[in-house]
């Protein structure tokens, strides 16, 4: 199921052109916050951050949409964008509010056994009750489009699809992982290609002062034409990579939501006859 629906995904791409504009939106917007980073620091950076994620959601949202729809056209892109963009961005609240909610529980319950604990240790058990959440609910944003699902709908519907076809669930991140990769360690050599003569210095450093190398000293390093080069790497990370693999999660909902069929039992009890009523 996993590959046949990243080569629908593919066919879709080359199929409709608009697909690609969601990609060269989110490549722009994450060279921006890079550079607001590398010339103004996080404070400003940090604000971009919020406001480029909105407006990804906007793009990746009218993606799902124009998929639904079938069509092929910027207007319908848009036109999807504005209809489910609060029935994908909703949900996406809630997860993230829960996600924080318990990383925070997690670490007070910690910082109950002692006031030293370590943040690592933190920060990865914290994870261990994050990421198997993160996975059940990561198609609530489609199950929003692509069936009208409301806000917790939509994550119920996810969480429940995801229980049932864990196996395919679990194929489909491991192609997406490969895919991935293999786009970013191609972009890195082209990085590396561009910024060899800057990065040389790095050869002599120790173990340790690789280590200890702070952001700024990185940012030296590279000065600003490696700022610029990193910035156009990531315009073409995001051209590559939201497309196609927004376009394979589309795919690949559509083919597990139709071959998965979910019994749920309705709430409600027998009277005395034998007859059911439900609540």
């Amino acid at each position: 199921m996993a590959i046949p629906s990243l080569s629908k995904a593919f066919h879709l791409l080359f199929e409709k052109p608009v697909l690609w504009l969601p990609g060269l939106v989110a490549g722009l917007l994450a060279a921006g916050v890079w550079l607001a980073l590398a010339f103004s620091g996080t404070f400003f950076a940090g604000r971009l951050l919020v406001f480029a994620g909105l407006i990804a959601v906007f793009f990746i949202t009218g993606t799902f949409g124009l998929i639904k729809t079938g069509g092929a056209d910027l207007a319908s892109l848009f036109r999807n964008g504005m209809q489910y963009y609060f029935r994908v961005l909703l949900p996406g609240l809630v997860i993230v509010f829960v996600a924080l909610v318990t990383a925070l529980l997690v670490g007070m319950t910690l910082s109950l056994f002692g006031s030293a604990m370590d943040p690592i240790l933190i920060a990865d058990l914290a994870m261990a009750f994050l990421i198997p959440a993160l996975l059940l609910t990561f198609f609530a944003d489609t199950a929003a489009v692509f069936e009208d699902q409301r806000v917790f709908a939509s994550i119920r519907r996810s969480i429940l699809l995801v229980s049932v076809n864990l196996v395919r669930v679990i194929g489909f991140f491991a192609v997406a992982f490969i895919v991935s990769c293999g786009i970013l360690f191609t972009l890195m050599i082209v990085w590396t290609a561009f910024l060899v003569d800057k990065l040389e210095p790095l050869t002599t450093w120790t173990v340790e002062q690789q280590q200890a190398a702070t952001p700024q000293q990185m940012l030296a390093l590279i000065g600003t034409d490696g700022i610029w080069v990193t910035a156009g790497v990531l315009v073409l990370a995001g051209l590559l990579l939201v497309p196609i693999l927004t376009g394979y999660k589309a795919c690949f909902f559509k083919t597990l939501a139709g071959s998965s069929v979910i019994i749920e039992q309705a709430a409600g009890e027998y009277d005395s006859k034998g007859r059911w009523y439900k609540y």
